[in-house]
């Protein structure tokens, strides 16, 4: 593996970065050969175009192709203006330098763009799931895959409530899989739940993603990064709510670099992160403002501002989603979710035969958002309140089991500072995770 990590505060610059590209990739490694990038979408904060760049004058005159593929999951399609920015190159470039270069967004709800790669078996299934379940899950992966010679894979690595940490694999799956490992794996998470997975490294999702991963035989390359957020003094990696609002939405720092197989890439890249992305509080707070960023367009990704502060939400507190950009709960699963509505994990286990038959892993985000709760004779009783502030109408929030607040009547500066009070602000939400040094029993 090959790997660069610089302090919090320098960041590395493209040359430095450049570097391991180049030792990772030699160009006469590549000569003739078609490589496939794949990178994700919007939603995630990183410099992916210092890597595409990198890689695109390192190796793409020798190869014979060198094309990107968006590991949308099942998130919208972007366009290709929204691409270009992606990717961190003006559109002029993309008609001039990089015209070679197609770009493809992942179609997961389409059979004809799938290639099914085998079938994870129920023992194994039971083994990795520490008996959770046990049923064969078929694999599938976009069939783009298996027209290059090499794979490439690029993105960063933070928490994540589904699978621990993201990154490595990740972009395989779900990133650009089909719906039956995705819908099973996210599940698998929502039944462990979001608090027992999030920010801890070999979950049984991640060995069910790898176990999956290891079905793809194309040549798989993978480069790691993570990221650091400075406030405007310069200083780094500090929580988001310690940070000015201006400073939260600046560009990140790239941190760390690590080059090599999807797997020991990404073990070494969430050991960084793990130091970097988990804040830990000793107390927990009873009010949390907790501000989407522009990049989270609907609720099915603003649901990070949840999933990364509920461990710190107080038994009986509220968490206010913040994001009066956000008008839809899910343009994809929209309609599902007007049906089922957000609810806690049992609501749905005890009544498995009602809510079977909707994909699973919008069952998984409707647990994630509505957080930890019990459900006994038909009554369901929430640990903690969750209040959307978007531009979703009160009558939809109601409809699906959320609270409403107006967004209008919610000024930022009279939640911040509180910390004493047991209020928290967070200006950015969705990637810094927040934990209690002494975590209560139902998150460990």
């Amino acid at each position: 593996m090959i790997s660069r990590i610089a302090d919090t505060r320098g960041g590395l610059n493209s040359g430095q970065a450049g570097e391991v590209v180049v030792q990772a990739c030699p160009a006469k490694d590549y000569r003739g050969k078609r490589v496939l990038l794949i990178v994700p979408d919007g939603t995630r904060t990183a410099p992916v175009g210092l890597l595409f760049k990198a890689l695109h004058e390192q190796i793409a005159e020798a190869a014979k192709a060198f094309d990107v593929l968006i590991a949308l999951g099942t998130h919208q399609p972007m366009c290709d203006a929204a691409i270009c920015q992606r990717l961190e190159i003006a559109e002029a470039e993309r008609a001039d330098r990089y015209r070679r270069v197609r770009f493809f967004n992942h179609a997961w709800n389409e059979p004809s763009a799938l290639k099914k790669i085998g079938v994870i078996p129920a023992a194994e299934i039971a083994q990795l799931s520490g008996g959770l379940f046990a049923m064969d899950v078929p694999v599938e992966v976009n069939r783009l895959v298996f027209d290059y010679d090499q794979i490439i894979i690029a993105g960063p690595v933070f928490p994540h409530e589904v699978i621990g940490f993201s990154g490595g694999n990740k972009y395989l799956f779900p990133g650009v899989s089909g719906p039956e490992i995705l819908n099973f794996f996210h599940w698998l998470g929502a039944v462990v739940t979001n608090p027992r997975i999030i920010g801890n490294k070999w979950t049984p999702v991640r060995m069910v993603v790898d176990r999956a991963a290891s079905l793809v035989t194309v040549p798989k390359l993978c480069f790691c990064m993570v990221v650091a957020f400075s406030d405007e003094a310069g200083r780094a990696a500090l929580p988001r709510s310690r940070l000015s609002v201006d400073a939260a939405e600046a560009s990140p720092k790239l941190v760390g670099l690590f080059a090599g197989t999807p797997e020991s890439a990404w073990d070494a890249a969430s050991e960084l992160s793990r130091q970097l992305h988990i804040v830990y509080e000793t107390k927990p707070f009873h009010t949390i403002l907790s501000c989407s960023p522009q990049m989270y367009d609907e609720l099915w990704t603003g649901g990070k501002c949840m999933y990364k502060l509920e461990p710190i939400l107080a038994d009986g507190g509220e968490l206010i989603i913040y994001a009066p950009h956000i008008s839809e709960v899910c343009v994809t699963h929209g309609k599902a979710l007007l049906e089922v509505g957000y609810h806690c994990r049992d609501y749905f286990l005890k009544q498995w035969d009602k809510f079977k038959h909707y994909p699973w892993g919008v069952l998984a985000h409707s647990t994630h958002v509505y957080g930890q709760g019990t459900y006994e004779s038909g009554v369901e009783k929430p640990r903690a309140r969750v209040t959307l502030a978007t531009a979703i109408p009160p009558e939809v929030c109601q409809r699906i089991n959320l609270s409403y607040r107006d967004p209008k009547t919610i000024r930022a500066e009279d939640f911040a500072n509180r910390e004493a009070e047991g209020v928290l602000h967070v200006p950015k939400a969705g990637e810094m995770l927040y934990r209690l040094k002494d975590s209560p029993a139902w998150a460990v």
